[in-house]
């Protein structure tokens, strides 16, 4: 359960404003110091952790060893206090956006990080860590969303919440594994115990998300990364990238030893390594970004201004709030079905032109049944065209891969079979009832699209797919059969 912390309230000296988010261990809210005029960030141990003396002693271990740090690529710890109960950190504000975010805000636009800018952001990372080494403090979960790109730009190191003073008393496994399984080293995952190689590890695993675009192992579940980590091999970037220096490429090599003894022994060796790759000449143009290669899983991130473009809201909470349930393991079951039945991508264009090239060979069907039968279907059968206006959105959904496009497209194709079925039967009376399944289908338009949109996003674009291609292909079916019913209906007459 997350502290109740309330808009307004004061702890200690500072004014609570708004909350920022919150982690496994706590929930972190702007706040604001009226003698110093100063805008703070208040990190709050979750209250049901309070009673353990495990997680409180790590949480008090955390400020005093953190608030003695002093670099500009590690975030400022200013306060530690208890009030009614609630512990909680005053760290310094930082204005800027997680590099979990600008990955995704390249993602996004179908690209990768320049090198130039992923190498200044790792030196930059590794200088606050070796500072923080040389202190005797390990940061223990190294991940994109706890390294922060200021609008200064500067990249600076966040959230110790698991960081322990090296030498002291290690933790077991459960303790350990308050990390992030795809960051974590494998001695950390099975053991229980990390040092300083473990944090080059996790950096490591950064660079190769940012060079790639993925990170390099993934499973179902968290003994099956952690098994991935520990014995199978690195899927090399070279192989999703070519173009990568191979210079680069050995420097994820290396901090992703599966042995410490083997990765670099101190962040200052890691920037000496990296200090020569930058004496090469880089492209600082973004990438264009890449398939994933056989054995790696594309990673979907949710977090910064981007998050809001991104469809399923429960896995974006997910990243941070450990109340919610996991997710069925069925999904997995789903997710490879679905794969088999997805049509192939195509770009919007090519989904407007196909629809239109159906509207048109349904249209010449219509007339040449009209000239060979001297029936005129267009008088009785002209419910078709909303059947092709369904398709035409539905081919878009298609090619757009969102579910949203359905919500048009099913709202017309359910009102054009009930015109088919007035405008052939001639049975106009019959709206008197057939106007209660208007709400239905407007329900069933919204119901299915916001529930496919939930899926990962990889898995709700394929359902985009399915849905446009499956919903565009019956709505022309339905246009031609509706075409042949209008002409037996008139000459049944």
């Amino acid at each position: 359960m997350s502290p109740q912390i309330q808009e307004g309230q004061t702890l200690g000296k500072y004014r609570i404003l708004d909350a920022l988010g919150r982690g496994g261990m706590a929930q972190v809210f702007r706040g604001y110091h009226p003698q110093l005029d100063r805008y703070v960030a208040i990190k709050v141990l979750r209250s049901d952790l309070v009673e353990q003396d495990e997680f409180l002693a790590r949480f008090r271990r955390e400020a005093h060893a953190v608030s003695g740090l002093r670099h500009p690529n590690i975030v400022q710890v200013f306060d530690f206090d208890v009030q009614d109960d609630q512990h909680y950190m005053v760290m310094e504000l930082l204005e800027g956006d997680t590099l979990r975010s600008r990955l995704n805000e390249y993602r996004i636009h179908g690209e990768r990080m320049p090198l130039p800018e992923i190498l200044r952001i790792l030196t930059e990372v590794l200088s606050g860590l070796g500072y923080a080494h040389k202190e005797g403090i390990i940061h223990r979960d190294i991940k994109p969303a706890n390294i922060m790109l200021t609008k200064r730009g500067l990249a600076v190191l966040t959230d110790f919440g698991i960081a322990q003073i090296v030498g002291s008393t290690q933790y077991t496994v459960s303790g350990a594994l308050m990390g992030t399984l795809n960051y974590m080293a494998p001695e950390q995952g099975f053991k229980g115990t990390c040092d300083e190689r473990s944090d080059i590890y996790s950096l490591g695993i950064v660079l190769y998300e940012m060079l790639t675009g993925y990170t390099p192992f993934d499973a179902d579940t968290p003994l099956a990364i952690l098994m991935k980590h520990l014995n199978d091999p690195l899927p090399l970037p070279s192989q999703v990238d070519p173009a990568l220096p191979h210079e680069l490429e050995h420097i994820v090599l290396k901090s992703l030893a599966k042995e410490p003894q083997d990765r670099y022994q101190s962040a200052e060796e890691m920037i000496a390594a990296i200090a020569k790759v930058l004496e090469t000449k880089l492209s600082d143009a973004p990438r264009p970004i890449v398939p994933p290669p056989s054995g790696i899983r594309p990673q979907v991130v949710f977090s910064g201004t981007s998050r809001q473009q991104l469809n399923r809201q429960r896995l974006a909470d997910e990243d941070t709030n450990m109340d919610l349930p996991p997710i069925r393991q069925s999904d997995g079951q789903v997710t490879s079905m679905l794969k088999r039945f997805t049509p192939r991508p195509i770009s919007p264009t090519a989904a407007v032109f196909a629809s239109l090239t159906m509207f048109t060979v349904v249209n010449l069907f219509a007339a040449m049944i009209t000239q060979f039968s001297g029936i005129n279907v267009f008088e009785h059968g002209w419910a078709f065209e909303v059947f092709l206006v369904a398709g035409l959105l539905a081919f878009i959904g298609w090619g757009t891969q969102t579910p949203w496009m359905l919500i048009p497209g099913i709202i017309v194709f359910g009102n054009a079979a009930l015109l088919a079925y007035s405008s052939i039967s001639g049975r106009w009376d019959d709206w008197f009832f057939l106007w209660m399944f208007e709400p239905l289908i407007i329900g069933f338009a919204i119901y299915l699209p916001t529930k496919l949109s939930q899926r990962p996003l990889s898995e709700s674009r394929s359902w985009g797919r399915v849905g446009g291609f499956g919903l565009g292909l019956l709505a022309i079916m339905l246009a031609g059969l509706t075409c042949s019913l209008s002409l037996l209906a008139t000459f049944f007459k």
